[in-house]
């Protein structure tokens, strides 16, 4: 595999473990735009992006937050990159990254959601580590779509998968085997993320769920 390549890759495995399913795997395409495409080539000078984190589900599940990502200065090769995820009792701290040309947005995103999912469920926190990242590597589904930003229409692209329909472990899942995770792309928007969604089907037991990070139409 390619050094530079294998270095990005190493970087969202040291942060969520999340990479090729082995080193001498080839990259899928889904994995390339999630993870090696380099998002952020569209910001040139320090700045942040702003996203709205919205979750919708039963009373306890419902919240709306933001997150932001910050830009420090520098060339793109050493400049420092933080994320603020969520506020209060939810925020999520994780290390921030230098020189990093990949939006570690969608790490912390990721990050969020397998902790939530070991709380709710129990089980080891790789192992659901291990089902998105070999949903990335075997069964996602990438298409173009259209999308709008500031009132424009962009072009985009998104990436789907469903981690748990196959799970040999399913019925220990609950409902949480419907889980499905939308990554939308677009070189148009700065930092290259548009919104990363999940989504819960409902049961009999329980309402759906679904979870939402999308940029806000300012950016500073």
């Amino acid at each position: 595999m390619h050094t530079f390549l294998s270095a990005l890759l190493l970087t969202a495995a040291v942060l969520i473990g999340i990479g090729p399913a082995s080193a001498g795997d080839e990259i899928s395409v889904a994995e390339q735009r999630v993870f090696l495409d380099p998002h952020l080539q569209n910001i040139r000078a320090a700045g942040t992006v702003t996203y709205r984190f919205v979750q919708k589900g039963g009373d306890k599940d419902s919240y709306t937050d933001s997150v932001t990502l910050n830009v420090g200065a520098g060339a793109a090769d050493k400049r420092e990159l933080k994320v603020d995820f969520l506020s209060g009792s939810r925020k999520m701290a994780l290390s921030s990254i230098e020189g990093g040309t990949g939006n570690p947005v969608i790490l912390h995103f990721l990050e969020h959601d397998i902790r939530d999912m070991h709380d709710r469920l129990g089980g080891q926190e790789a192992y659901f580590r291990k089902r998105i990242r070999l949903a990335l590597a075997n069964t996602a589904t990438v298409k173009p779509v259209k999308l709008k930003l500031n009132g424009k229409s962009i072009d985009g692209l998104e990436v789907s998968i469903s981690p748990y329909s196959d799970d040999p472990l399913k019925e220990r899942l609950k409902q949480f085997v419907s889980k499905t995770y939308v990554f939308v792309l677009s070189d148009a928007v700065p930092g290259g993320v548009y919104a990363l969604r999940t989504h819960v089907d409902a049961t009999a037991a329980s309402p759906p769920l679904d979870t939402a990070l999308t940029i806000e139409d300012s950016v500073d």
